[in-house]
């Protein structure tokens, strides 16, 4: 199981949200290339980043910052955000990221999610409310089952679906393991959690489960609940 810890990123910023709420940003870093190299001193892979001006815009929103992380450390970088189009993923590729996190428009156009993950190392993104897919940066609730969404990527060459339970996000009240076994259950493709992680118990619920391959951690590196260095031990 990989922990991927987490930079989301607005207005050129390291921040975290609260459920999701833009207004709620909270700013941990104007350097979050600095925090990156963090992440690999304590023994990370792996970076998560987040645009999360670009998930509301609909297009990169942060890229000199993404420039940076990638320029300064060593790290697999994922991005999602306002990822809806070839031309975008082309230039991540380009820019050295190792794989693209397509949210929105797995729901509104999953032949093209499944088209870019014959040509290029792909991430779907499942954000649900109640257990409903949400979309563009999370301000729409659809009327699809994050289940029913995930069944869909079976089989087509996505390297793994991150599945957020928005009501937990940045509120440090647990992960969802049911939600996202279900989700890893439906799709079979490796299926990593995001949201909720308040200390290193979650860490330890998620690989006991036996089917979570990844988890996200956020907001509790952030305020100093879990020590990441620990965790990577644990793992």
């Amino acid at each position: 199981m990989d922990i991927l810890p987490a930079i989301d990123l607005k207005d050129g910023k390291a921040v975290r949200l609260s459920k999701g709420v833009m207004d709620s940003a909270k700013i941990y870093s104007d350097e979050p290339w600095k925090i990156a190299k963090e992440f690999e001193k304590v023994g990370s892979k792996w970076v998560h980043l987040v645009d999360l001006n670009g998930a509301f815009k609909g297009e990169p929103a942060n890229l000199e910052q993404i420039k940076k992380i990638r320029q300064n450390c060593d790290l697999f970088i994922e991005v999602g955000g306002g990822i809806r189009d070839e031309d975008t993923i082309k230039m991540y590729m380009d820019l050295g990221v190792d794989r693209v996190i397509l949210g929105s428009v797995a729901l509104k156009n999953p032949n093209f999610v499944k088209e870019m993950a014959k040509q290029y190392p792909v991430v779907v993104g499942i954000d649900a409310k109640g257990g409903m897919v949400a979309v563009e940066g999370w301000a729409e609730v659809s009327s699809m089952k994050a289940t029913t969404l995930a069944k869909e990527f079976a089989n087509v060459g996505v390297k793994a679906i991150i599945c957020t339970d928005i009501s937990k996000d940045g509120m440090l009240s647990g992960v969802n393991v049911k939600f996202t076994e279900e989700i890893a259950k439906a799709s079979g493709i490796p299926t990593i959690a995001s949201g909720g992680v308040k200390g290193l118990e979650d860490i330890v619920k998620c690989k006991q489960s036996g089917i979570i391959s990844g988890v996200i951690v956020g907001k509790a590196y952030y305020e100093g609940k879990i020590d990441l260095e620990e965790a990577f031990k644990v793992i």
